[in-house]
């Protein structure tokens, strides 16, 4: 007997894969979007809100569509492509790179994306709330406010993965029902370092106490609330190029060991055998270490608190690693950005904003002479704006090499080598 479908169900055929991992089709002339849905499949749909539907069941299955390696996939909203094959899922993400420079005028050779691979995640965001019946820890829900509790994780490390049920416990009493609090876990050479926003406010007395007690229990590095430090056991330190390195609570480092790696190999074979180097956005370190290695440093970051974490790192250790001068100056770069006056005798720049780019910057190095200039992103459209304006000051874009470090998300990181013409 031939099923009907009611008159909120439909059927269709997915086109393609949409930049957010969602498959796309064209239903009477508008665009719908599927969550889990691959290009290429038949499925049965129901439309939950303007423009999207979920998935009821897959008529026909695409050839890429492999089984999740996770059992959360699905519930969980930390990952959205577990179920393509690895080639196919490796080729969508240089696709959309390639998207993301096509839509700027750029036609430019975009290299193989090179993965971090999984269990390779040292820094993970979770979120934790209370309940009648304790805590939940986990991540959020696709497009939700809801957390979906995880006992295992194929992104994260195991020392990480290992204390998913035992960073609740430690947590607990600093949690309300009405909120959520917001858990930045980093594995260190010392061990776990969390760095908790979003809880109680000011834990004092006992409340202190027993947050500081629990994270002994627990062996944690280092626990800061709010970044206050309420327990370091151990200095929660991170080699960068050799230079081992104590980053402020909450402070930005990339994802993983392998793909940081990879990131500054291609970083020093763009910049090859430049003398001097300014190192913008430099963060705790990522570049500066390596770059100094052969060639003089200016490093400019915002955040005081993640400068002082290198300045006092070189200082320590920078004698013994013989490393070439590096000078360090903390500034706002999106309100001063470097004037393209003071790059006169600089051989070469590397510039690492956050995923909202650079436009100031920018703009100050493409009126530059700067020989070389290398883009590290997290965000290929802004990266694809700022490369626009580089190539209109007379810089040609030379190679671009994606690097995913955020497996099975729609997240890509990119280098771009960018040379004087």
């Amino acid at each position: 007997m031939q099923s009907t479908l009611s008159t909120d169900e439909l059927d269709i055929t997915i086109d393609t894969l949409g930049h957010l991992g969602d498959g796309v089709a064209e239903v009477d002339g508008a665009q719908i979007f599927v969550p889990l849905a691959l290009a290429g499949e038949r499925v049965r749909v129901r439309p939950n809100a303007e423009g999207k539907a979920d998935l009821l069941k897959i008529l026909e299955p695409s050839s890429s569509r492999i089984k999740p390696p996770c059992k959360h996939f699905g519930q969980c909203g930390g990952c959205a492509l577990q179920h393509v094959e690895a080639n196919a899922y490796a080729e969508w993400k240089r696709l959309q790179v390639i998207a993301a420079l096509s839509a700027r005028g750029i036609d430019v050779e975009v290299d193989t994306l090179i993965s971090a691979g999984s269990n390779s995640r040292r820094r993970a965001t979770f979120a934790a709330t209370r309940t009648k019946k304790g805590v939940t820890l986990g991540y959020y829900a696709r497009a939700s406010h809801n957390i979906v509790a995880v006992s295992e994780c194929p992104l994260i490390v195991p020392e990480i993965e290992a204390a998913l049920t035992i960073l609740g416990e430690v947590v607990a009493p600093g949690l309300s029902r009405k909120g959520r609090a917001s858990l930045s876990v980093t594995a260190t050479e010392a061990g776990l370092d969390v760095a908790v926003t979003g809880g109680k406010e000011a834990p004092d007395g006992p409340l202190r106490a027993d947050l500081a007690q629990r994270a002994t229990a627990a062996d944690l590095a280092r626990l800061t609330w709010d970044g206050d430090i309420l327990s370091e056991r151990r200095k929660p330190t991170i080699t960068l190029s050799g230079l081992r390195v104590m980053p402020p609570p909450g402070a930005f480092l990339q994802a993983t060991k392998s793909g940081e790696e990879t990131l500054v190999r291609l970083v020093l074979e763009a910049v090859g055998d430049a003398k001097h180097v300014v190192d913008l956005f430099a963060g705790c370190g990522t570049f500066t270490a390596a770059l100094a290695r052969k060639s003089s440093v200016l490093g400019v970051e915002g955040e005081a608190k993640s400068l002082a974490a290198i300045d006092r790192a070189l200082r320590e250790q920078g004698p013994a690693l013989k490393l070439k001068p590096v000078e360090l100056v903390t500034r706002d770069l999106f309100r001063r950005p470097i004037h393209m006056s003071e790059l006169l005798k600089t051989d070469a720049v590397v510039f690492d904003p956050p995923r909202a780019g650079a436009a100031a910057q920018v703009e100050m190095l493409a009126a530059s002479s700067v020989p070389v200039i290398v883009g590290v992103s997290c965000n290929p459209a802004t990266f694809a704006r700022d490369a626009r304006v580089l190539i209109d000051g007379g810089y040609r874009l030379t190679r671009v090499t994606p690097v995913d470090q955020f497996l099975w998300s729609p997240h890509i990181e990119l280098v771009g080598t960018f040379v004087k013409e």
